[in-house]
């Protein structure tokens, strides 16, 4: 039964998608799931053939990186993650551009750092490259740019740079697809009986508290914490966000069309929001 806060959300017209590292590879091997990424780009392809703008906020590129060096470990360094970043950022985007091409899509690639968002002119700049992007009816391809980005710059995981890139853009529904259903009133891997909590309409510091850094992949970085301090970002900027589940990535047409799949948390905009607030603070 759908209610009518999830039958509204085929009608969101800028999305943001953030698909996690785990999703987007093999468990066995760590290297990535080219079928599972040949379908999260032909649903992307038609969410825009049916008039919505689509930002996509893709981890992967270290585990592209680790595939294309024959890694067979995790990269332990901060020097180690960049280099297999630079290599992985264009491998990953090789694939990303061959794929949407055949379903007559443009991909354009956008690297951010913690200093572009600072900065209140690069930040202006890449608002309006999201923008000039969308309006020529691109797919921009986001992440972190590993290569450069230091402890001191970085946004630390990709939740919150999804959620900070929705709220720069305007956006009017967040999608993070991760390896879990959605939000539980406690770590369902160590708590069977943990409750699953299927909407939520105000984020509370009591909400904050479930939040476990906890992540059972060997290439996801972001536990629950992250993916409620994305939800504190997108829904005081006026998204709707979802966290669900991206083992099938057919899950997020069936969350546009109103199923009641993973959290919802519902947009309460903040009328003194601050994106820079957002930035800069430590949940």
């Amino acid at each position: 039964m759908l209610t009518e806060d999830r039958k509204k959300l085929k009608d969101k017209k800028r999305i943001v998608i953030k698909i996690g590292s785990s999703s987007l590879t093999h468990a066995e091997t760590g290297e990535l799931n080219l079928f599972k990424i040949e379908r999260l780009i032909r649903i992307i392809c038609d969410l825009k053939g049916s008039g919505k703008e689509v930002v996509l906020v893709s981890s992967g590129a270290i585990a592209a990186g680790r595939q294309a060096l024959g890694g067979q470990k995790r990269p332990a360094t901060i020097s180690e993650k960049q280099a297999y970043a630079a290599v992985g950022q264009a491998s990953l985007m090789m694939v990303y551009q061959k794929i949407f091409s055949e379903y007559n899509c443009t991909a354009a690639q956008v690297l951010l750092t913690k200093d572009t968002m600072t900065n209140d002119v690069s930040r202006y700049n890449a608002q309006n490259t999201f923008d000039e992007l969308l309006n020529l009816g691109v797919v921009p391809i986001v992440n972190e740019n590993d290569t450069v980005s230091t402890h001191e710059i970085q946004f630390g995981d990709n939740d919150r740079l999804s959620a900070i890139v929705a709220a720069l853009i305007g956006a009017d529904l967040l999608i993070l697809l991760s390896d879990i259903d959605g939000l539980y009133s406690d770590d369902p891997h160590k708590h069977p009986d943990a409750r699953f909590i299927s909407m939520v309409y105000e984020i509370t510091p009591k909400l904050m508290e479930m939040g476990k850094d906890t992540s059972g992949s060997d290439v996801g970085t972001g536990g629950m914490s992250t993916k409620l301090a994305a939800a504190r970002i997108a829904t005081d900027s006026g998204s709707d966000m979802i966290i669900a589940n991206g083992e099938d990535v057919s899950i997020i047409h069936d969350l546009i069309e109103g199923a009641d799949k993973g959290t919802l948390f519902m947009a309460h905009t903040n009328q003194d929001f601050d994106l820079m607030d957002y930035i800069n603070y430590n949940y």
